[in-house]
């Protein structure tokens, strides 16, 4: 098989980032890229819902603190905030998933009757509840949040192997996409994109689109989930203010930069949105509280040259390069974005 523009270069971003700590800055490394990381896993599950679901979620944050939250009680000893129940950390790994896949199924069984804004709407209630309830019920955290010191054996000391959080990090996020590659080209993933384009004819075939669109949110929970469970490890801690309002916006706005059609969307919205926050901040000196401002002026340009993201403008670089090769251009993305599919 001929080798692709987009398989060379999705190639090349692979090697250059598993070999980053060997030439780059290990602030770039441990804080930019493993933020990037986790990051797109969390923008990963959103686009798979809407890009192949045709649901936007706003809960995709609230389900990844649940697992985040699960880990922390579950692990954490005396002397930290929750149940501190001491756990051995894979249990707490086995747990968080189980326990956010398992919320993220009751919830798509509650919205997966609605569509659109009201499908909207109801996931950003979810969103709100969970983060009132840690921050309110303190047996659990509390708006204090929860220490997330111990970690599994493979990590290491931090001060050792400063990079281990990294490559975890990255491997785990190879293996979502893959994983939602694989998904995507089994019989479940192809019913899902039906549903998606003709749920009355779906439904006429005898497929039951509810059930499908709670497996999908399942599912999703649980990518989310793994991107939950970095974000604590790396952060340290979980508190309410890791899955509050701003943050679910974040992840949004990292899915849209992207582009909400292609899964690689939310690993480049995360890479742009992280240099933003760290280093356009720098130059703003006294204005740095402002960088939401600038985030959002970016967010506008971007969204009004290219509707489907950074991966529309990358699919009318390679349109470009393919018409003048002679070949044929394909179906454009920014297209599809405007149709809706």
């Amino acid at each position: 098989m001929k080798p692709t523009l987009d398989r060379v270069v999705g190639l090349v971003a692979v090697v250059l980032i598993a070999t980053s700590p060997l030439y780059a800055i290990d602030y770039f490394v441990t804080t930019t890229l493993t933020t990037t990381l986790y990051s797109g896993i969390i923008a990963a599950s959103l686009i798979f819902l809407s890009a192949y679901g045709g649901m936007v979620s706003l809960a995709q944050v609230a389900l990844a603190g649940i697992a985040g939250f699960a880990y922390g009680n579950m692990v954490a000893t005396g002397g930290s905030k929750g149940m501190n129940l001491g756990y051995s950390p894979w249990v707490g790994i086995v747990g968080g998933l189980v326990i956010a896949t398992a919320v993220g199924l009751l919830f798509g069984a509650v919205a997966s009757r609605s569509i659109g804004i009201y499908f909207l709407m109801i996931t950003l209630v979810y969103s709100v509840i969970v983060y009132y309830f840690f921050g309110q019920v303190t047996q659990l955290s509390g708006f204090g949040g929860v220490q997330v010191h111990r970690l599994p054996g493979v990590m290491g000391d931090a001060a050792d192997h400063p990079f281990r959080l990294f490559y975890v990090t990255f491997g785990a996020a190879i293996f979502v996409y893959v994983l939602i590659r694989f998904i995507l080209r089994t019989p479940f993933g192809l019913a899902l994109q039906g549903v998606r384009d003709e749920p009355v004819r779906m439904a006429s075939l005898g497929y039951t689109v509810p059930l499908h669109r709670t497996l999908a949110f399942g599912f999703a929970a649980f990518v989310a989930s793994i991107g939950g469970l970095l974000n604590a490890w790396s952060d340290g801690i979980i508190a309410p203010s890791s899955i509050d309002l701003n943050r679910t916006i974040d992840i949004l706005v990292i899915a849209v930069l992207g582009g909400l059609l292609r899964i690689e969307g939310a690993w480049v919205g995360a890479f742009a949105f992280v240099l933003i926050n760290n280093y356009i901040q720098d130059y703003l000196g006294s204005y740095g509280d402002r960088i939401r401002t600038v985030v959002g002026l970016i967010f506008l340009l971007i969204v009004l040259v290219a509707p489907a993201g950074l991966m529309g403008l990358w699919e009318r670089f390679t349109q470009a390069i393919r018409r003048r090769r002679g070949g044929s251009s394909g179906p454009s993305v920014d297209r599809a974005a405007e149709q809706g599919t």
